[in-house]
């Protein structure tokens, strides 16, 4: 009898110590996972300012002359401000799911909310790179079909480059120009989201695991 009494208070102690364990594994990845959300949004926030510094900067260089010449100036503040209301967008959803992620008290909601927040940073980075490549392709298309815009865009007075050389000379040199620029932001962007993204993955793992265990 006593041989009976000892097994349940084994397995009673057995149950509490895996019921421990699996709360200090939630509280630990819900911790992480808030931080990580945390930073998400502080880096958004950071790359707002920076970006609204920077076209400040850029407002006042001589080559905002040039792009008044061609009439484009227009067009450029209309993607400027677009640009402004979608990331400001962006940034909310950010705030929300930091907000929300902190007040979380199940697994399966915290899980939720990782793939969710995975998803909102995916969907910003592809429209910052998909954004600045149309935005791009958009710009150029511009240059080319206004009257003398690629020699004004160059500052060529005079050139030996026929038309259709210069343009194709012209096209070229954009394109590898929008390569590189595109390789330089995916760089910047995996740098900057890539490794917070993949520890948000790793804690989603874990819950699952212990949803699985539950």
């Amino acid at each position: 009898m006593d041989l009976d009494k000892l097994k349940d208070s084994w397995k009673k102690q057995e149950v509490e110590q895996t019921s421990i364990s699996k709360e200090d594994i939630y509280k630990m990845t819900h911790s992480k996972s808030s931080s990580i959300v945390k930073w998400i949004f502080i880096i958004g926030v950071a790359e707002f300012v920076f970006w609204i510094l920077l076209n400040f900067i850029v407002s006042r260089l001589e080559m905002m002359e040039v792009y008044n010449e061609l009439n484009l100036m227009k067009f450029l503040d209309i993607v400027y401000y677009i640009n402004l209301f979608v990331v400001v967008a962006f940034l909310y959803y950010f705030y929300k799911n930091y907000s929300s992620i902190s007040t979380i008290d199940t697994t399966k909601n915290l899980m939720n909310n990782i793939i969710k927040t995975r998803r909102t940073v995916k969907y910003y980075v592809n429209y910052n790179v998909l954004g600045s490549l149309l935005l791009m392709i958009i710009f150029n298309i511009k240059i080319i079909n206004t009257p003398n815009g690629i020699e004004t865009m160059l500052a060529l007075d005079n050139t030996t480059l026929d038309s259709s050389n210069l343009l194709t000379a012209y096209v070229i040199g954009q394109a590898i120009g929008i390569v590189i620029m595109l390789l330089l932001l995916f760089g910047f962007y995996y740098l900057l989201y890539g490794r917070l993204l993949r520890k948000l993955k790793k804690n989603h793992k874990e819950l699952d695991n212990i949803e699985h265990l539950s």
